[in-house]
């Protein structure tokens, strides 16, 4: 740091020297003049460098301070076309991520999830948010709302710049078979086993809502919504995690496992006032998933079974239902070229005929860096006759992850 008082004292000895060498009777007017406005020059210079080094202090104070704020994000716009409807334009998504830490102790992270719907109308949706406390090397505790670390999916590869392509497997989106969030309490990390690395999640949580639709006067289950409820109907909860282990460096094996009661509080196109007396039904979810990585060669895949109970009793009395998906991926970079070449396989199986969907899906990306990319797509659908599900799709996506 600039020292301003040496300085001073720096310039005026220099110019009593120059006063002792040159003689008092020996200096003219003009010469006294000049160094008058060299020593205006210096007073000048000095204001100036104090100012500079009040600056540099603070840009110092900033670069060693022990909270630190940082913004990420992604984005996506682009085309579809369907079957039975005309190709649109469309954004997708605008979802910045906000992280705010306070030195390795405490660190708040949330997602925002903007997006523009087909009439034009924007949505802003909270992804998550949470406090997440390092509690130590192996163990993070996070409390708030937080993606579902069931499986993979969810929680490491929804991001559309992370994605391969632009949609995601049936049955992993919203209203499917694996859940999305959860609002409650995790405890996260990862471990050495030996000479094998595991990473870990085990969460307690609030407990989906569950969608009914009364058709030909019976009730029967519509959907599962996990994706976050602010709040519990049953005061029942959610208790569940991942194990994953890594037999070799290159291959990650996970293992998934919730339990707990839901309770149907919504009915589809329908009075939801009559749930007011409804119990709390058997929630439970497994899955396992795998990921292997050699070089620029990418295989991946997911199986994901969420089974709700049946009740006889409460105004949405019905029997029990099943929603079950699964998906394997591979995708493939040759060398240093900026083309990657992606094909999915996903089967989803539902309560609903109507819904069941068989996918084959096939993608070109070209990378334009490593987090802004151009994707080309084309599923394959399979499903019941004339239904959505059962319809051919063209994508196209550009993507940027920041």
């Amino acid at each position: 740091m600039i020292n301003i008082g040496n300085m001073k004292t720096s310039i005026v000895a220099s110019t009593l020297i120059v006063g002792m060498l040159c003689g008092t009777n020996s200096i003219a007017a003009e010469s006294l003049e000049e160094l008058n406005e060299e020593l205006e020059k210096l007073k000048e210079r000095i204001g100036q460098l104090q100012i500079d080094s009040v600056r540099h202090s603070e840009a110092e104070e900033w670069r060693y301070s022990d909270s630190l704020v940082h913004l990420s994000g992604y984005a996506d716009v682009g085309y579809q076309d369907s079957d039975s409807e005309d190709g649109s334009f469309n954004v997708g998504r605008f979802a910045p991520i906000f992280h705010y830490q306070y030195r390795d102790i405490v660190m708040l992270e949330s997602e925002l999830e903007i997006e523009v719907g087909d009439d034009g109308e924007t949505e802003v949706k909270l992804e998550y948010l949470s406090v997440d406390v390092f509690l130590n090397d192996y163990i993070t505790l996070v409390a708030g709302k937080f993606l579902s670390p069931i499986g993979q999916f969810r929680q490491n590869l929804h991001p559309s710049w992370i994605n391969k392509l632009a949609s995601a497997p049936t049955g992993f989106a919203h209203d499917g078979a694996a859940p999305v969030a959860d609002v409650g309490f995790q405890l996260r990390g990862g471990f050495p086993l030996g000479r094998t690395r595991t990473n870990y999640a085990l969460f307690v949580s609030n407990g989906p809502v569950l969608v009914a639709e009364f058709e030909d006067g019976e009730f029967e289950l519509d959907g599962i919504e996990a994706e976050g409820a602010g709040s519990d109907e049953d005061g029942e909860k959610v208790y569940g995690g991942r194990f994953a282990v890594f037999p070799m460096s290159s291959l990650e094996l996970g293992f998934s496992l919730a339990s707990g009661k839901a309770t149907v509080s919504d009915i589809h196109e329908g009075d939801s006032s009559i749930l007011g007396g409804e119990g709390a039904r058997d929630y439970d979810v497994i899955g396992a998933d795998f990921a292997y990585q050699r070089n620029n060669f990418y295989l991946r895949g997911e199986y994901v079974e969420s089974e709700v109970g049946g009740t006889a009793f409460g105004a949405a009395a019905s029997e029990g239902a099943i929603w079950e998906t699964w998906y394997t991926q591979a995708s493939y970079r040759p060398g240093q070229s900026k083309f990657e070449y992606v094909m999915r396989y996903t089967d989803f199986d539902s309560p609903h005929d109507s819904a069941d969907q068989e996918q084959w899906a096939i993608g070109l990306n070209y990378l334009l860096t490593n987090s802004a990319i151009f994707k080309l797509g084309y599923e394959l659908n399979d499903g019941l006759t004339d239904s959505e599900a059962d319809e051919d799709r063209l994508t196209v996506q550009l993507t940027y992850g920041f």
